[in-house]
């Protein structure tokens, strides 16, 4: 076993120096990643929800960076258009655009569907990073808690509207779907009866539930889709400094303080399962930190309801909610 395995297994088995800042400096130095800079994505068009801040705008930069055409899918008009225009501004890439819509709103999401699969004649990577740690329990335009639905049911929606366009995409080298979950996924359970929260809401307990499911659906995505035309990836960022950080878990925050991870950090392997034609294109339905697979589950608790009847209920369940039944 390589220097490198060694150390990242030492790494991996407490969360802080995993998850923080050590484990991606040990990590990417023992292991010699290969600079993002160095990928060339002309001509490959790449869709990255949530991209106007923290995690996803860092992506979305370097990706335009590496000559991607780049489309921001975002809440607002006025800022995605702000931060287009930063990004090209920034990497001398004129080659992104942008698409609005609220992941949270299926309507909104159907309709920003229909424009791409207009606007574009392929797409090669879809990014699901949108998603938010809410205080006070919100719902939908469609009745469904905001957290479920911006981050499990809107994602499952728009994946199944744009697959046609991916499989088409990917029939030379495989197109990619990737999910932005986090680490807080394994602190819960797989869970489709609680999966949405009410008066015993509590912010970050609704958000792991999300997250878990985000993951799950992740694997199932692939074992129903074995074709090698598309994959399907998800991965945390581990503790990366961002604005949703900030704003949502202060004191979080200033415990770890200088630990967190960049969000460049936290993004580098998100850049990674996009760009690298290794193994992001031949694997699929893989759990990913620092540019190596990990388990799904760290307790055995959360492992135990992580059954097949739970995963066949979840995706019964979103596809009714998506409207797909």
């Amino acid at each position: 076993m390589s220097v490198a395995r060694v150390a990242d297994a030492i790494l991996e088995a407490p969360v802080f120096t995993s998850f923080t800042r050590i484990g991606y400096d040990v990590r990417s130095r023992l292991g010699h990643w290969t600079a993002l800079d160095s990928y060339r994505l002309q001509g490959r068009v790449m869709l990255i929800t949530g991209a106007t801040s923290g995690l996803g705008l860092v992506a979305a930069q370097q990706l335009a960076k590496c000559g991607a055409t780049v489309v921001l899918l975002g809440r607002d008009a006025a800022k995605t258009a702000a931060v287009r225009d930063r990004i090209a501004e920034a990497t001398g890439n004129h080659l992104v655009t942008t698409v609005v819509a609220d992941m949270g709103d299926l309507d909104a999401v159907r309709r920003v569907a229909g424009e791409i699969t207009e606007r574009f004649d392929r797409l090669d990577v879809l990014v699901h990073n949108a998603g938010a740690l809410s205080a006070a329990r919100t719902e939908s335009p469609q009745g469904i808690e905001l957290t479920v639905a911006s981050q499990v049911v809107g994602p499952f929606l728009l994946t199944s509207l744009l697959l046609p366009l991916l499989e088409r995409s990917g029939a030379e080298s495989p197109a990619r779907v990737i999910t932005m979950s986090s680490g807080g996924m394994y602190a819960t359970g797989l869970t489709v009866e609680h999966l949405q929260m009410g008066d015993d809401y509590k912010g970050s307990e609704q958000y792991a539930r999300a997250k878990r499911a985000q993951v799950t659906l992740n694997e199932m995505w692939a074992a129903r889709h074995p074709e090698p035309t598309v994959v399907f990836h998800a991965m945390h960022p581990g503790w990366a400094d961002t604005p949703g950080v900030r704003e949502s878990l202060p004191t979080f925050r200033r415990v770890v303080g200088p630990l967190l991870r960049t969000p460049a950090q936290g993004a580098d392997t998100l850049v990674w399962l996009a760009a690298d034609p290794g193994a992001p294109a031949t694997e699929s339905g893989r759990f990913w930190l620092d540019r190596r697979e990990r388990s799904l589950h760290r307790l055995p608790t959360t492992r135990r309801t992580d059954t097949a009847q739970q995963r066949q209920a979840l995706w019964a369940w979103v596809t009714e909610a998506a409207g797909l039944a």
